[in-house]
């Protein structure tokens, strides 16, 4: 798709009591036409799917929707087999895998896991490194020896898969700058959006760190973690008091989401319902028959 015309996506709940109705949301999704579904990275919680099983599983059972972990517990996933599983998948389907990325944030519950325990600018470092090892073993070529704080790789030969788009969810400057620095798309934590304080002070940090390695700003895309309600009426206000996104009816979101696009370049959206919850069959119909299709056809015809 063209960076004018949004993506569509769906969080999908990760736990392992929802595993068959998070599988049909999935397939519901690509029948409807959305672009991606996400689940959740959480190892370290036993009542959770593996994040990669699951994405490996959905994307099994679909056709053209993109799946991706939202985001990947680096951690817990050395970036050497992190290349070789996404390779894995991006063969298997045709490309339709993202590669979400984060530093880690929970090391209290990542460290039972066994693995070691990074400070915070440790953690960023890892991050980082991660990324280009990643895309250093993708896409075929010469042998790759890597000698890096965190990775050491030696003489491995990449594999014949392009490496899939990576989406940071970085919060910090330090990440933010990495995402400048090495990423393809942005997810804003702590669900910010395009109107939010966090969103006006982190996206400046990413642009500028992009410039200073000579890339453009405008090649990192924006894909928001978006919470909220679909309602039947139209709502008095779709913004809390504290200027959170709602949500309203489809005429409401359709305004706002195109706005997002055409005056904030937002890229994207994954459809998280109120509270953090996960969409059921017939708010994901209506996202993805009712939402997505207006807003893509009003961004187009803006665009004409």
């Amino acid at each position: 798709m063209s960076r004018t015309t949004p993506l569509f996506g769906v969080g999908l709940d990760s736990s392992t009591r929802a595993a068959e109705d998070t599988l049909r949301l999935a397939v519901q999704a690509d029948r409807q036409g959305l672009d991606l579904f996400s689940v959740s990275d959480h190892p370290y919680i036993a009542g959770r799917l593996d994040a990669y099983a699951f994405v490996s599983v959905a994307l099994g059972a679909t056709s053209t929707i993109s799946g991706f972990a939202n985001v990947t517990n680096l951690p817990a996933r050395p970036a050497p087999m992190l290349a070789r599983n996404v390779g894995s998948l991006s063969e298997l389907t045709g490309g339709r895998v993202v590669l979400g990325m984060g530093a880690g944030g929970l090391w209290d519950e990542i460290a039972k896991l066994g693995v070691p325990r990074l400070d915070p600018g440790a953690a960023v470092r890892a991050f980082e490194e991660a990324i280009v090892l990643v895309r250093a073993l993708s896409g075929g070529g010469a042998p790759v020896t890597f000698e890096g704080e965190f990775y050491q790789v030696t003489d491995l030969e990449p594999g014949p898969a392009a490496a899939p788009p990576v989406w940071t969810g970085s919060n910090g400057p330090r990440s933010l700058a990495v995402t400048g620095r090495q990423a393809d798309g942005w997810i804003p934590g702590h669900a910010a959006d395009w109107l939010s304080k966090r969103y006006r002070e982190s996206r400046p940090i990413i642009d500028e760190a992009a410039v200073a390695v000579g890339r453009e700003p405008g090649d990192i895309a924006t894909v928001y973690n978006l919470p909220g309600a679909i309602t039947d009426a139209p709502l008095a206000a779709t913004r809390s008091e504290d200027g959170r996104w709602v949500g309203g009816s489809v005429d409401q979101w359709v305004e706002e989401l195109t706005g997002a696009v055409l005056e904030h370049g937002a890229a994207g959206f994954t459809l998280f319902t109120t509270g953090g919850g996960h969409a059921d069959g017939v708010t994901l119909g209506r996202w993805a028959q009712e939402i997505a299709p207006a807003v893509r056809e009003a961004v187009l015809k803006a665009s004409d």
